[in-house]
């Protein structure tokens, strides 16, 4: 069996923006004319629960948003949710000519609700590209645990000299360094062309 590079992609911060992140919710605070402080608090005590699948964004809304009366219903901030995610540069485009190549096997290896990773697939049709979604809130771990990326080398039936790890994020990328997958933190698609080229991948 020809053994081919396999590559793990981080979403937020790499191909889209981040779907949640502190300026999101800064921005959220102002639209809806939330307390910033009391809703990032109630934030960092449940995102990692969101993050791995044991509280649902409906729940997280509740415990987050929702512990006031609201002038606005918890679909209408959802949809606000949902809005922040974007394409980033042009990087997902050349990742979806990579993707026909069929040179290097592609998954995903991210931080994320369930409902709004689902929601990126769909909207960004990212089932066009990957084999499979390695995130947190199906593996019930997130990076930067090495668990997770254990398991995503199982999961890929990947051995890590095959495997190439990209995130936007330096504490992300130093396990999977360690566990002997070749990674990069994203700065920009050139250096990552570059790198790849190295790693022998290209479009």
């Amino acid at each position: 069996m020809v053994r081919v590079p396999t590559l793990f992609f981080d979403l937020g911060g790499v191909l889209l923006t981040n779907g949640w992140d502190t300026s999101a919710r800064r921005t959220a605070a102002e639209v809806f004319d939330l307390d910033y402080q009391e809703f990032q608090t109630r934030h960092e005590m449940l995102k990692t629960a969101v993050e791995t699948g044991r509280l649902s964004l409906d729940e997280y809304l509740r415990k987050a948003v929702f512990s006031h009366p609201r002038r606005f219903t918890p679909d209408e901030f959802k949809a606000f949710m949902f809005a922040q995610s974007k394409v980033l540069g042009e990087t997902l485009d050349w990742v979806r000519e990579l993707a026909k190549t069929e040179n290097c096997r592609l998954y995903t290896l991210n931080n994320e609700s369930r409902e709004l990773h689902e929601h990126r697939v769909e909207m960004f049709r990212l089932d066009e590209i990957f084999r499979g979604f390695l995130v947190s809130c199906y593996l019930g771990q997130v990076k930067p645990d090495e668990g997770i990326y254990e398991n995503a080398l199982g999961i890929a039936a990947c051995h890590p000299e095959d495997a190439i790890f990209i995130d936007d994020r330096a504490l992300n990328v130093e396990p999977a360094l360690a566990l002997g997958f070749k990674a990069v933190q994203f700065k920009g698609l050139d250096p990552l062309r570059s790198f790849l080229k190295e790693c022998g991948v290209s479009v």
